[in-house]
């Protein structure tokens, strides 16, 4: 059985998290499969934004710490090096955009995920909680680093030492999500992918490349590389398109070239 379920539409792979009866549990096979699917969009050059979503009442209870916790204590792997994490502590870079809908319950692993993602638009039903710290450890999947990088030290600090349960109006409150909606999320989030899925994929991987430069590397490298980024950009056919489009007033048809 597969607890992570793909459809292509157009150029975006809908990413669905299918074991509703654990309220999506992460165990480890679900960890491996959700890692497969994000490989597939960064290496099918057809795929050009993602879109994470569950089936059932529920984003995700977090890990399956009966499956997941003896392999992370006996030193495991839980990916290999030739596939894209998720919550992107290890292994491959993903470069191409990630839009995340949660619902219910979004714990632990589903934070994480979405903090390694780039836009996330929650039901507003969503009870969020990084709650490691009442299991006696902490996050390992990076809320301790991206927690701060978008809510701030004082927010982070206020659920990630408490590991109280917060709604999805104060995710909104502190940068966590980007907007809250009424009932599932998944038409606003796939609205969003279907925008950025039109735009220029090449422009949109340099966006995220050039960011993430300046998350991780500083503020002075990223500067230093913005223009030869953007002459690289404006050789490509993609370009041209999109000056041809301003030109003839229509909209632009890129082809990632």
């Amino acid at each position: 059985m597969s607890f992570i379920k793909t459809e292509v539409r157009d150029h975006i792979l809908l990413i669905e998290l299918n074991r509703p009866e654990k309220m999506n549990a992460f165990n480890r096979q679900m960890l491996t499969e959700l890692a497969e699917a994000y490989t597939l969009l960064e290496d099918d050059p057809n795929l050009w934004c993602g879109l994470v979503h569950a089936r059932g009442d529920h984003f995700t209870s977090g890990l399956d710490l009966g499956d997941v916790g003896p392999a992370v204590m006996n030193g495991e792997s839980l990916f290999t090096e030739e596939m894209v994490d998720p919550a992107q502590t290890m292994g491959r870079k993903r470069s191409k955009p990630v839009v995340f809908a949660v619902k219910g319950y979004c714990l632990t692993i589903g934070i994480e995920t979405l903090l390694a993602a780039d836009i996330a638009i929650a039901g507003s039903d969503t009870k969020f909680g990084q709650i490691e710290i009442k299991r006696g450890f902490i996050p390992f999947g990076g809320a301790t680093v991206r927690m701060v990088q978008r809510c701030g030290y004082g927010n982070a600090m206020r659920y990630l030492l408490t590991g109280d349960m917060f709604s999805a109006d104060e995710a909104l409150r502190i940068g966590l999500v980007q907007e809250v909606t009424p009932g599932d999320p998944f038409d606003v989030a796939y609205a969003i992918a279907e925008t950025i899925a039109k735009q220029a994929p090449l422009a949109v991987q340099a966006t995220i490349e050039s960011v993430r430069e300046s998350m991780e590397e500083g503020t002075e490298k990223a500067m230093e590389n913005l223009l030869p980024v953007a002459r690289k950009l404006m050789q490509t056919e993609d370009a041209a398109e999109g000056l041809k489009s301003f030109l003839e007033r229509r909209e632009a048809v890129f082809k990632g070239k």
